[in-house]
């Protein structure tokens, strides 16, 4: 399991890259991965969120806390001060999460220890951070074992509660997710089905189409570098971008894309 002390280095990571777009972009460029946004709102977003989520866990609260009760959560007027309030919001929650340890808090999955909101927090920065580089033409890297724990982390969310969303496969369609990086030690493999009841997501590797033997099949298979991978799977890059082999029934994974929204 990736640790905490990773998980903080890619936070702070990802949300200093975002911070440095902030700081030589005009806040009302457009983010076309996220068409309704602009930089301003962005960086928002990204700050509120990280205070959000540190308040949670300072609190040790049972319950959510409201969103507008992220306290800073305004991103400040002073064009030059934006960069170091989108730090210290990252900061602050990778502090408060190391104050915690282990004790229980609320999630969107229940209660569960504190580390769950820097998990979360550094994959949503990832993305958003991706949202900012791309809009303005940066390469986006992901290092490989943030990307490898930020698609086992979307399968949680992606394949959680249904309730009120339709499935991300329809019951029998299987999906095989192929990261193929040297050094992932078949961690950057996973078999999705989909059941009566939702998604069952397991380790390992498939063979695409249906045929005797004992080899996991799946109907589609998409592989490539696991930071594309990532980035496909958050809808942040096309399934057709150069690096990404998609075999198979392509239907599957364009319903998996359109059910997963970020």
């Amino acid at each position: 399991m990736i640790t905490e002390e990773r998980l903080g280095a890619g936070l702070r990571e990802f949300t200093a890259r975002l911070a440095d777009v902030v700081a030589v972009t005009g806040e009302a460029a457009r983010i076309p991965t996220c068409p309704e946004w602009s930089l301003r709102q962005l960086a928002t977003h990204v700050g509120r969120a990280h205070r959000w989520a540190g308040e949670i866990v300072n609190r040790r609260a049972t319950e959510m806390v409201p969103f507008r009760e992220a306290p800073d959560g305004k991103l400040p007027g002073d064009p030059a001060a934006r960069p170091r309030w989108l730090t210290a919001g990252a900061d602050g929650l990778i502090a408060a999460v190391a104050d915690a340890g282990a004790e229980p808090v609320w999630t969107f999955a229940g209660l569960a220890p504190a580390r769950f909101w820097l998990r979360r927090m550094a994959h949503e920065t990832a993305v958003h951070c991706a949202d900012a580089e791309l809009a303005v033409g940066r390469p986006v890297p992901v290092a490989a074992d943030l990307a490898v724990d930020g698609i086992s982390e979307w399968y949680e969310i992606a394949c959680g509660d249904l309730s009120g969303r339709p499935a991300p496969l329809a019951g029998g369609s299987t999906l095989h997710v192929h990261a193929t990086d040297d050094g992932l030690d078949g961690s950057g493999e996973w078999l999705l089905s989909g059941t009566a009841s939702g998604v069952a997501v397991q380790p390992g590797h498939a063979a695409v189409g249906r045929g005797p033997g004992k080899e996991s099949r799946a109907d589609a298979v998409v592989r490539g570098p696991v930071a594309t991978l990532f980035l496909v799977l958050m809808r942040r890059l096309p399934a057709d971008t150069p690096g990404i082999e998609v075999l198979g029934d392509a239907s599957v994974l364009h319903t998996w894309l359109a059910n997963t929204a970020f």
